[in-house]
């Protein structure tokens, strides 16, 4: 039963996660939410070790849960599931755009998808923001800026906004500053 839930829920991510890998988060957040099988903080580490290995990061991030879920059967299941619909999806529109690259209704619908995709990269940035950088407790009643922020992760944060804003090394070399950064920092 376990496979066929892999195999409809990453169908449908596969389905309607325009825009790359990026774009899952929301569903996986969705999913977190409603069969509890991995929190916030697994997908943050899901996305870390998905930029840490080769190939899209979407179906490394599909893989990752279901070998979680289902064992290495269930990374199968879930790796293909997320993957069949953009390639069948992929064939379809090439045959189209060949045929139609140069309609107008093709070019409004793309100008209407472009800022949609935009808005799901946004929505999977804050969220992943909110896990690793933003501290803030509504428990609390005092607010000051050490209840509110993750310091370390936030100056981390800033300092690799710029590094990568001014620097054009291989992502490789950030992650794994990243990773040494955080053994540091942790000690």
């Amino acid at each position: 039963m376990i496979y066929l839930i892999l195999f409809v829920e990453f169908i449908k991510i596969g389905l309607f996660a325009v825009g790359g890998g990026m774009a899952t988060l929301p569903f996986l957040y969705e999913l977190s939410e409603r069969l509890n099988w991995f929190s916030r903080e697994d997908i943050a580490n899901m996305l870390a070790i998905s930029e840490s290995t080769p190939g899209p990061i979407g179906i490394n991030m599909a893989t990752y849960v279901g070998f979680n879920i289902g064992g290495l059967l269930g990374s199968v299941v879930a790796t293909l599931s997320v993957s069949i619909p953009g390639i069948v999806i992929a064939l379809v529109v090439y045959i189209f755009m060949e045929k139609f690259k140069e309609s107008p209704v093709i070019e409004s619908a793309f100008y209407g998808i472009r800022p949609v995709v935009a808005a799901l990269v946004s929505i999977a940035f804050i969220e992943i923001l909110k896990t690793c950088v933003i501290a803030y407790d509504p428990s609390l009643s005092a607010v000051n800026i050490t209840e509110l922020v993750n310091l370390k992760a936030a100056a981390v944060f800033i300092a690799f906004v710029i590094l990568l804003n001014r620097l054009k090394w291989h992502p490789i070399v950030y992650i794994s500053g990243g990773a040494i950064l955080g053994i540091v920092i942790s000690w």
